[in-house]
């Protein structure tokens, strides 16, 4: 059966690029990095979820993805419809602080939601929409 995630994609216009960004500016330790021709399988992951890595993918034809895949997809990256998380922090005030002195650019500071998170919102260098989120405690009935 299946048990977890093990490594989810996140569509990237220049792969050094973002390399930079995920390790220098949100922390990630690279995981994987192997070229192979054309191909490069790039990873990166947080120390603290080991066994979940993000694959930094190449808005490029090749595999199973034309041209017209490629435009189409970097269309939704640079309009920020697509992304990951919400990433779960301990702080989020503490967290959007850090991550502002790293030049991360954030399209919201942290915020109260009445859905249960405090969350913070950023675009990475490719324009993926990205949330930060921290747990409220829950409310006893």
């Amino acid at each position: 059966m299946i048990s977890r995630l093990s490594v989810t994609t996140i569509w990237v216009k220049d792969q050094n690029e973002a390399l930079r960004f995920y390790t220098e500016k949100l922390g990630f330790e690279i995981r994987a990095d192997v070229t192979k021709g054309d191909y490069r399988w790039l990873t990166v992951g947080s120390n603290s979820q080991p066994d979940l890595d993000y694959q930094l993918a190449a808005l490029k034809p090749g595999g199973s993805y034309t041209q017209d895949d490629v435009d189409h997809l970097t269309k939704l990256v640079e309009a920020g419809k697509l992304g990951a998380g919400p990433w779960k922090t301990d702080d989020c005030q503490k967290t959007y602080e850090t991550l502002s002195a790293r030049g991360v650019d954030f399209l919201q500071p942290p915020t109260d939601r009445p859905y249960g998170i405090i969350e913070a919102v950023f675009k990475d260098n490719s324009g993926n929409f990205m949330v930060l989120a921290q747990d409220k405690p829950r409310r006893q009935a």
